[in-house]
């Protein structure tokens, strides 16, 4: 049985001067485009990303078995690793095996896991930070490499 005794409407009828707001509302969506192009590639352009005030510096070289040293010294990745690149991008830990990494990062304080690295550029790499080099002009013996 048909209900219908006339043809169906079109839900979305052509206002007058909708052409016109159509075109406003696409210009006002491509306007934030570019805003959000630029926050990528900052770490290229080279203008500093903000780091942590936890964010310590040091050389990561992360090992095929999910594990990695930071300065020398063996530390666990975390599950929930983010690993940033130059340019503000994710990096897979497994891509970048094997290679030394200059890097500030975050250990997770609960489990001593490496929670955040971000890889520098050569400039955010010439700004000091904590963990940078001899902090101190003696040693201990636990300090030494392990035989």
């Amino acid at each position: 049985m048909n209900r219908c005794l006339t043809a169906p409407r079109p839900l979305l009828r052509p206002r007058r001067g909708s052409s016109l707001l159509a075109a406003l509302c696409a210009a006002a969506a491509l306007a934030g485009a570019p805003a959000a192009a630029q926050n990528t590639a900052q770490g290229s352009m080279g203008s500093m990303r903000p780091f942590p005030e936890a964010a310590l510096r040091g050389t990561l070289v992360v090992a095929p078995s999910g594990s990695a040293e930071i300065n020398g010294r063996p530390v666990l990745l975390a599950p929930g690793l983010r690993l940033f690149s130059p340019q503000n991008t994710l990096v897979m830990a497994h891509s970048v095996v094997g290679q030394q990494l200059t890097v500030n990062y975050v250990i997770e304080n609960s489990s001593g896991m490496l929670l955040t690295a971000w890889i520098l550029t050569s400039a955010e790499a010439a700004q000091p930070r904590a963990g940078a080099g001899v902090l101190r002009n003696f040693g201990f013996a636990s300090d030494a490499p392990a035989r």
